[in-house]
């Protein structure tokens, strides 16, 4: 790969997948125009920042809020192929050359200095992902039992924290070592949530660096139907499964996935034990934190333990019934395991 001139602008796409969300598009593209505008007028070093809006709806519902904001700084493609996925390995196809792509969720907003936050870090770092963090606010009053059991409290860290996973709500790429370590979103994770743990473990399997930039925060917003107690337990339980397929997933060789299975399984059983024991401590304490922390242990540890057997959880898309959430994981496509060690640093 050529060196780039020090002096050429940074080229900075910022990726956003859509499903069947127009009102939070016509809310969030308005802010990131602003974002990128900001962050090329700002940068100390010459930027070059566009949008691309991919849509995960065969019949392109997104077009329509989108349609005013097309030109030169925004660019809308379908991708019909269901599953997140699918989308992202669409946005990767699509940026060409680009040297670095931000992945931000259409019901996120970007807080100011977001995106100049996440490309500093890189800068300053030569880091193949950044991650920032996502901060909920929720549309009416949260469930009381939800928060009692701080279900949408996330951890942050100070900048620079180096990282063995990221979700990629808020994540930011330097393509130009992705491309390098060959590393895709892997297909067959498109429905089950797995595939930024899978990703963004992979790269780190492979000697890349990713880093914390915690000024970099962007606000989740959260309708009614994500605030009850059904719901935060299904998503811990997705966690755990996540956890346990990936790390079965990036083992090298039958002896050590089974001996992997063994180890996740473990830890989910112990998960599970830990966390009945807590819910019903708080049941004779009368205390709803230990009840609602103790069954939040209790779900991630049975995410853990059906991962441990190759049940993947379909957390999204019309797959399953709600009653039949559990399916086979099928083997994933492509080698994810991290034989191929790399020392990333700056433009390469």
């Amino acid at each position: 790969m050529t060196e780039l001139d020090p002096r050429d602008p940074l080229r900075v796409t910022v990726a956003m997948l859509t499903f069947h969300r127009p009102e939070d598009l016509r809310t969030v593209v308005p802010m990131l125009l602003m974002h990128v505008e900001a962050a090329e007028a700002e940068a100390e070093d010459p930027i070059r920042a566009r949008i691309l809006i991919v849509d995960n709806d065969p019949d392109g519902s997104g077009h329509a809020p989108v349609r005013p904001h097309l030109g030169d700084r925004l660019r809308y493609v379908v991708e019909p192929t269901p599953g997140i996925a699918a989308g992202r390995n669409r946005a990767l196809d699509e940026l060409g050359e680009e040297d670095v792509v931000v992945f931000i969720d259409d019901d996120e907003r970007p807080r100011p200095g977001w995106l100049l936050g996440l490309i500093d870090m890189h800068r300053r770092t030569g880091a193949a992902a950044v991650a920032g963090p996502v901060i909920s606010e929720f549309i009416g009053d949260l469930h009381p039992w939800v928060a009692a059991g701080a279900f949408f409290w996330r951890r942050r860290r100070p900048s620079g924290t180096a990282l063995d996973v990221a979700a990629t709500g808020n994540l930011l790429l330097d393509l130009r070592q992705v491309r390098r370590l060959g590393v895709r979103f892997e297909p067959s994770y498109g429905l089950n949530g797995a595939e930024d743990t899978l990703f963004t473990r992979s790269l780190a399997r492979r000697g890349a660096l990713l880093v914390w930039c915690d000024e970099a925060v962007v606000t989740d917003v959260v309708p009614a139907e994500r605030m009850t107690p059904r719901w935060v337990l299904k998503r811990a339980f997705s966690h755990g499964n996540s956890w346990s397929l990936t790390s079965v997933a990036l083992e090298t060789s039958p002896a050590r996935r089974w001996r992997c299975r063994a180890r996740v399984a473990f830890d989910g059983l112990v998960r599970f034990t830990a966390g009945g024991c807590r819910f019903a401590l708080g049941l004779v304490t009368r205390s709803a934190h230990h009840q609602t922390r103790g069954l939040r242990t209790c779900a991630r540890g049975a995410g853990m333990l059906a991962g441990s057997v190759d049940l993947a959880f379909q957390e999204y898309g019309a797959v399953a019934s709600p009653r039949r959430r559990l399916t086979r994981a099928p083997r994933p496509s492509a080698d994810h395991s991290g034989d191929h060690p790399v020392h990333p640093g700056g433009r390469a």
